[in-house]
This record gives structure tokens, C-alpha cells and sequence, in this order.
């Protein structure tokens, strides 16, 4: 349901809301589809339940992260709202991490321990001075890192959307559907 392609945590929270410029189409709607990708993202192993006000809060902040990070991509500054956005959800504690009687690691924690990471993530990215980019894809309005060799790289995910836009583009040279 959830997809991590765009090698940073805040960028793959950013990336709930596929086709921004289109359909605008939301994966966290509810205060479970929160919970779920807050486990999905390896951030707590057992998220507590999240309420609407969560919700809202949690969507504040991955709205303050996709416009920074878009700045970001464009060579723009940040809004100084979203700046103090990211910079109030990074002052709560992340989650603890332990190691558990069979080795393995135990994440723990409340949500804004979760947001608290997330907008970390965001902040160590825009304040690193990481390659950000926009999928190539027209539909697409995904951002990630390009860490390839001359920062080359065009699409979010090649099997998402490098291998559509190539389709397309064939289809089109050769008169196809």
C-alpha cells in the first residue's frame, strides 16, 4: 500500500499523496492509514492509535516537508512557515530505540515521537545539501534523493514510473495505443 523510493523518510511521508497536480490521491486519510504507514516505515513497532487531531497535525507536517523539499528541487528558498513547521515537530524526542532479549531492535514511542523523526529526516535533507528532485514522470509529482553518478537519474522509481515514461514514449514514436 505504502512505497519507499525515495531514500529519505520524509520525502517517502511526502509521497502518501500520489498525482498532486492531478487527482491529488491521499493514502492518509484516516487516523489508521496513519498508524499503518508510521509501522510500514519501521518508525515504532506497535504505533498507538492516532486520532483525527493526529491526523491533521501529522498532514501539516508532511505538507511543510513537500514544500520544502519541492523549494529545495527548484533552487528556491523555504517559507519561513514551513521552516518553523519542520523545526516545531523536530524538538519532541524520537523514538527509543532497544535492543530486544532475541537481538532484535525495538522501536518505541508515541506519533510525535514518529512526527518528531520524520521531520528530522526532513530537516538533515534540506539542511544537507542532498540532490532533490521531482519524478520526470508528467503525472507523477513524487521527490527523492538522486544519488546516482552525475545526478542523472530521471524518474522516482524505475519500475513505478521509469518503465511507464519509457513505455509511453515508445508507444509514441511507434504509433502505438
Amino acid at each position: 500500500m505504502f512505497t519507499f523510493v525515495s531514500g529519505n523518510l520524509a520525502l517517502d511521508f511526502a509521497g502518501t499523496v500520489k498525482a498532486r497536480s492531478t487527482t491529488f490521491e491521499d493514502a492518509l486519510t484516516t487516523p489508521a492509514a496513519l498508524a499503518d504507514w508510521i509501522a510500514a516505515a519501521n518508525l515504532l513497532d506497535d504505533p498507538p492509535p492516532s486520532d483525527a487531531d493526529t491526523l491533521a497535525r501529522a498532514v501539516r507536517l508532511r505538507e511543510a516537508a513537500y514544500r520544502s523539499a519541492l523549494a529545495a528541487a527548484h533552487g528556491n528558498a523555504f517559507a519561513d512557515a514551513d521552516r518553523r513547521t519542520l523545526n516545531e515537530f523536530a524538538v519532541a524526542a524520537p523514538p527509543s530505540i532497544s535492543l530486544g532479549t532475541d537481538g532484535a531492535v525495538v522501536r518505541s514511542g508515541d506519533a510525535d515521537a514518529a512526527l518528531a523523526a520524520i521531520a528530522r529526516s526532513a530537516i538533515e535533507l534540506l539542511g544537507g545539501g542532498a540532490l532533490v528532485k521531482e519524478c520526470g514522470r508528467t503525472v507523477c509529482t513524487r521527490l527523492y534523493v538522486d544519488t546516482s553518478r552525475g545526478g542523472s537519474r530521471r524518474w522516482c522509481d524505475m519500475t513505478l514510473c521509469g518503465n511507464r515514461a519509457k513505455s509511453a514514449a515508445f508507444r509514441a514514436r511507434h504509433g502505438g495505443p
